[in-house]
């Protein structure tokens, strides 16, 4: 069974988003394949991919390592994610389907429950599955994988949101859920725009986590991974 170049890099990206390989870190084909018990082609086409993406960064006789944000880059995914992510909304309200409108009122009612009861551990995983179903719902899958980077990105960059707005946040996905429900595509946009600009804000307040990360020292977590082989093979 190979393992395909995919799988390898959504391990790596997780790992990155997650701080595993902290900016600056090197990332060595040979540590990469050890690290998640495959050869070393995989990893090669997946550093490839993750340099195209932003996370990492070749140079020459130094090899890849995590790409370093500035501050700068950093500001401009929240200018960017202002600017896409109504957008997307305003498109899910004219070409949502049933099942995916089912999902997202399913993760507002779960999202909201794990709020209120401080359960905050749960919301990252659930925040990600309720923004990538409602990128797939604008029905363009070119802005849904923008959307989905940016998140990715944002993620790594910045901290999560503090925990005290974890219930207003999900009031207002509820309230945005319930606009496309409707298929009010300006309604939609414009409850996004305030959403973003809420969100933005709370961010902005905080230096990014993987810019402060630069100043020290990069450190690879050891942890031994295996490649999930569940499927997607080639």
């Amino acid at each position: 069974m190979r393992i395909s170049a995919h799988m390898v890099c959504t391990a790596v990206r997780d790992d990155i988003v997650s701080g595993a390989f902290p900016p600056g870190a090197r990332l060595t084909e040979e540590l990469l394949a050890r690290r998640y018990g495959v050869s070393r082609i995989p990893v090669r086409e997946a550093l490839r991919t993750l340099e195209s993406e932003g996370f990492v960064i070749t140079r020459r006789h130094a090899g890849a390592c995590v790409a370093r944000p500035s501050e700068q880059e950093a500001a401009d995914l929240l200018d960017i994610r202002a600017l896409l992510e109504p957008l997307g909304v305003a498109r899910a309200a004219r070409r949502r389907t049933e099942a995916q409108l089912k999902v997202l009122r399913g993760l507002v009612r779960l999202g909201r429950q794990r709020a209120e009861h401080g359960h905050f551990s749960d919301l990252r995983a659930l925040e990600d599955w309720y923004h990538e179903t409602l990128a797939q719902a604008s029905g363009s899958p070119t802005l849904a994988a923008l959307l989905t980077q940016l998140r990715r990105k944002i993620t790594w960059v910045y901290a999560a949101e503090p925990p005290t707005r974890a219930t207003a946040v999900w009031r207002e996905h509820g309230a945005i859920v319930d606009a496309v429900a409707r298929g009010d595509a300006e309604r939609a946009r414009a409850l996004a725009v305030a959403h973003v600009e809420r969100s933005v804000a709370a961010r902005r307040e905080q230096r990014p986590v993987a810019v402060r990360e630069t100043g020290r020292k990069a450190a690879v977590r050891e942890t031994k991974h295996s490649v999930n082989t569940g499927g997607d093979n080639a």
